[in-house]
């Protein structure tokens, strides 16, 4: 797993705050992020259009650099 160097920092940040490792950091974050009872076929189920007044730009108005 790469990490930037800032997210590297701020996982340094907080496992000295927390007196863990960098492995303890990421794992509960992991853990925080995925769970044991997550299911991603639930979560998005129960969040399906959630903002149907959401408004989202013309792809016309993009521009490609």
């Amino acid at each position: 797993m790469y990490l930037t160097q800032e997210q590297r920092a701020r996982i340094d940040r907080a496992a000295a705050a927390r007196g863990v490792t960098m492995a303890e950091v990421i794992r509960s974050a992991i853990d925080a992020y995925v769970g044991d009872e997550c299911d991603p076929a639930a979560t998005l189920t129960a969040t399906f259009g959630a903002a149907p007044s959401a408004d989202s730009p013309s792809r016309d108005s993009w521009q490609r650099g």
